[in-house]
């Protein structure tokens, strides 16, 4: 009679080293900022794991809790469940380790700041801290769009695996990536990173290296000019915004468009194009440059071009807001 031979299911399954890892199955963001958090979102809404840096576990519960709080305001307006809040946060995680990254796919920096001679020396430290612990597949991007990658990879080891990942977060409705290859960024890297967009619905749009990209660069010369308009006394903010909404069709005339960017981080822009191109089309008006000084940044100011209430919703300019975050 023959032996009967009994064999384990398990015998047959793949073990844990031996599966296959998906690719832009964890991704890292360094800087968990307004932008950085909508890039956290926009990401672990999608099923992938984030892991965020940042400076301080005070930040880090900080952004937990605005996190949260950017949730519940998609449950009010019926965007998503409390079970969908609760899944989403659970992809993500804080730490103040670049350790952190090591098992990431794709690592992002979205750091802020204010000086473009500071920002390039942050962020080339960033771009070493992350190369030290991560693989050497590992994808190390930016989304800064006024920095030229080229200058951020210089010093790496893999220059090849590095590009700028520019996400457009002003508008949350917009589904696209602008992806810039720089000089030393391969092709593969391109590809893949073009993959990832699409895993995130998003559109990957292709674009040469240039300091403010496509988008960066239209919007600074479109407000440039709004403004000297304003000053010249061809119409006032209120008529140049109607007749760019409702005559060229844009959500957000250029006024109301910088506003809700910040006006800050607008002159940040033009000063870092003025400085790259010198033309004066990118050169930073008087009028943006006053409201700045005063700290009219828009509506995270409750002030800028127009006046807004603690939700963001236009108000007169003499009815006073309280409150503002």
């Amino acid at each position: 009679m023959e032996e009967l031979i009994i064999e384990q299911i398990e015998d047959y399954a793949l073990s844990k080293k031996e599966r296959p890892k998906a690719l832009f199955a964890q991704i890292g963001i360094v800087g968990a900022g307004t932008t950085g958090q909508r890039i956290i979102l926009m990401i672990a809404s999608k099923g992938i794991e984030v892991v965020f840096l940042e400076l301080d576990q005070a930040s880090i519960d900080d952004t937990y809790r605005e996190l949260a709080e950017e949730l519940d305001d998609k449950i009010e307006h019926w965007g998503m469940t409390a079970g969908d809040k609760r899944a989403v946060l659970a992809r993500v995680k804080g730490t103040l380790k670049y350790t952190d990254f090591k098992d990431c796919d794709l690592v992002i920096e979205s750091i802020l700041s204010k000086q473009r001679e500071f920002s390039v020396d942050i962020r080339k430290s960033v771009f070493k801290k992350i190369e030290e612990h991560v693989s050497e597949h590992t994808i190390i991007a930016t989304n800064s769009t006024t920095t030229v990658i080229t200058e951020l990879a210089n010093e790496l080891i893999h220059k090849d695996r590095c590009l700028s990942l520019h996400f457009s977060t002003t508008n949350p409705g917009a589904n696209i990536v602008e992806v810039v290859k720089g000089l030393y960024t391969s092709e593969e890297t391109c590809e893949n990173v073009r993959k990832f967009t699409t895993l995130i619905s998003k559109i990957p749009i292709p674009v040469d290296e240039s300091p403010g990209l496509i988008s960066v660069r239209l919007f600074v010369a479109l407000i440039g000019e709004a403004c000297d308009a304003l000053m010249e006394g061809v119409a006032t903010k209120e008529n140049i915004d109607l007749t760019m909404r409702n005559g060229l069709g844009l959500p957000l005339g250029p006024f109301e468009m910088a506003d809700k960017i910040g006006l800050d981080k607008v002159v940040r822009w033009m000063d870092n194009l003025y400085n790259e191109f010198g033309d004066m089309k990118y050169k930073a008006s008087p009028l943006i440059k006053k409201l700045v000084r005063a700290q009219h940044l828009g509506r995270k100011t409750c002030m800028g071009f127009y006046a807004y209430d603690t939700h963001g919703n236009k108000v007169d300019n003499m009815q006073k807001t309280i409150n503002c975050k």
